[in-house]
C-alpha cells in the first residue's frame, strides 16, 4: 500500500491499483485504518518504535531474542512471536553468520614445553578473576592484516584485557595480559590463564610474566578449538556482529571500532542468555552486591558445549 501512496500523485490511484492488481476496497480499507487505527495497531506502532530504538542501539546486531529481553527490562510486556512479527514487518534482523575464510592464527614452537591443561573444557568459575581464557585473531584491512589479542573472564564473559598490532607476536599477547592484570583484582595463586599452545603463549617472557603475578598457566591441545571454546565463542560473536559487516581501509579505523564494540558495548550493554540476560558488567555488579547477601549470589554461567 505504501507503493500506491508513492505513485498515486503521478499516475492517479485507480490506474496504480489496476496496474498492481490491488482491489479498490482493499486500498480504501487500508487508508481508513491508517486514519483511525485499532487499539492493537496503535500498540504495534508503539512497540515497533521501541524495537527500532533497541535494534539501533545495538548497532543493528540484536535479533528478536535479545530485543524481547530488552523490552522486558523496559517494562514492555509482549510475546516473543509478536516481536518477531514486528521486526519482520519493519525489515529488522539481527547479525547472523556469513561464511568466511578463517586463517589459523596459532603457530606452535616445537621446542617449547606447554603448560598442563588445568581447565579440561570446564569453562566455569566461582568468582571473577579465577579463570581467564586468551587467544588472538586476525582482521583484514586495506593496509593488511591486523591482529587482536584478548583475555576473557570465564565467570562473567567480560573482556578484561585486549591489544591490537600489525603482528601476532609475544608483545601482542603480553600487552593484552598486562591490560588485564592492571584492570583486575589478581590474587596470587587464585587465577588460571588458559590459552592454546601457540608460540606467543609458550614464550619465556610471557610465562615469566604469568609467574610474576602468581597466575597459573594452562594450555589446551593443538588444533582443537573446543579446548579454548570460550575464547573462540567471543571471536565468533565479534566477527558476526562487527568484522563481517564492515570493511576498513586502515588499521586505525579497526582499532577505533574495536574500542567502541568491546568497551562501549560488549562489556557494558550486550546482554547474554548465559548471564540471565545481563551484560558482563551488570553480572559482575550483581555478584559484588550479593556478597552482603550470600543466598543471592548468582551462579556461574552454564556453558553450552
Amino acid at each position: 500500500m505504501k507503493l500506491v501512496e508513492q505513485l498515486r500523485g503521478r499516475f492517479g490511484v485507480e490506474f496504480v491499483l489496476r496496474v498492481l492488481g490491488v482491489a479498490s476496497s482493499t486500498y480504501h480499507g487500508w487508508v481508513a485504518r491508517q486514519a483511525d487505527p485499532s487499539r492493537r495497531e496503535r500498540e504495534d506502532r508503539a512497540i515497533t518504535a521501541e524495537i527500532t530504538d533497541i535494534h539501533a542501539a545495538s548497532g543493528g546486531t540484536y535479533g528478536s531474542p535479545r530485543v524481547h529481553q530488552v523490552l522486558r527490562r523496559r517494562g514492555v510486556r509482549v510475546s516473543r512471536k509478536r516481536v518477531e512479527r514486528l521486526m519482520r514487518q519493519a525489515s529488522l534482523q539481527g547479525a547472523f553468520l556469513r561464511k568466511q575464510w578463517r586463517a589459523p592464527s596459532t603457530r606452535r614452537d616445537p621446542q617449547a614445553a606447554p603448560a598442563p591443561d588445568r581447565v579440561n573444557r570446564d569453562f566455569t568459575a566461582p568468582a571473577p578473576d579465577r579463570l581467564w581464557v586468551a587467544d588472538a585473531t586476525r582482521i583484514r584491512t586495506g593496509e593488511g592484516a591486523f591482529w587482536l589479542a584478548a583475555v576473557r573472564d570465564a565467570f562473567s564473559n567480560r573482556i578484561v584485557g585486549w591489544k591490537t598490532s600489525d603482528r601476532c607476536d609475544t608483545d601482542l599477547v603480553l600487552g593484552a595480559l598486562e591490560y588485564a592484570v592492571w584492570s583486575r583484582d589478581v590474587r596470587d595463586g587464585q587465577l588460571i590463564h588458559h590459552s592454546d599452545r601457540g608460540s606467543t603463549y609458550t614464550a619465556f617472557r610471557f610465562t615469566e610474566r604469568l609467574a610474576d603475578n602468581g597466575i597459573l598457566p594452562s594450555m589446551g591441545s593443538v588444533g582443537d578449538s573446543y579446548d579454548n571454546a570460550l575464547m573462540e565463542n567471543f571471536f565468533s560473536t565479534l566477527k558476526i556482529e562487527l568484522v563481517y559487516r564492515r570493511s576498513w581501509r586502515t588499521r586505525d579505523e579497526v582499532e577505533n571500532e574495536l574500542f567502541r564494540y568491546i568497551d562501549g558495548f560488549y562489556n557494558t550493554e550486550r546482554i547474554q542468555k548465559d548471564l540471565g540476560w545481563l551484560s558482563p558488567d551488570e553480572y559482575e555488579a550483581a555478584w559484588h552486591a550479593a556478597q552482603a547477601e550470600p543466598t543471592t549470589i548468582p551462579a556461574s554461567p552454564t556453558r553450552s558445549r
